[in-house]
């Protein structure tokens, strides 16, 4: 097991650097790169999903970028505490049809002591939108790090 800094318990800067490193690595699309975050038995609740294991990540993130075409994400934290963090995020992307959606959400992430994320809870709602409603186009530039994104 390979530890990822910083290490909880997290303060404002640290859980800010946890939240966009999050952000820059989904952004990559990678799969096998997103699970290297995770613990090995690391426990998920996306949506209506359980995922367990970070074969499986693996596997429901292959799935999931497969299926949501130009993905492109923006994290924002929420709040923090002790070996927690609250995230928001937003993300689009498009199916095999070129229907665009943007999707909200919230997470909360449980660490290890290692910096590895052991557990992670996702609630997603979609809203389908025109291509020229798109607003987010490929991973963040370092300038707009920080930078809040309108809920509507």
């Amino acid at each position: 097991m390979t530890p990822r800094p910083p290490f909880p318990p997290f303060d404002e800067d640290t859980a800010r650097q946890k939240v966009q490193a999050a952000e820059d690595a989904w952004n990559t699309r990678d799969p096998e790169r997103v699970s290297l975050a995770y613990t090995e038995d690391s426990v998920w609740r996306n949506r209506d999903e359980h995922v367990v294991g970070r074969a499986a990540i693996v596997r429901f993130l292959t799935a999931k970028w497969e299926r949501e075409l130009d993905y492109a994400l923006r994290k924002e934290l929420w709040g923090f505490r002790g070996n927690r963090i609250g995230v928001r995020f937003q993300y689009e992307s498009r199916n095999a049809e070129g229907q665009w959606f943007r999707s909200y959400g919230n997470e909360l992430w449980e660490f290890s002591d290692e910096g590895l994320m052991r557990r992670r809870e996702a609630s997603i709602n979609d809203v389908p939108i025109a291509e020229a409603d798109r607003r987010i186009f490929g991973p963040r530039p370092e300038s707009e790090h920080g930078v809040l994104l309108p809920i509507f």
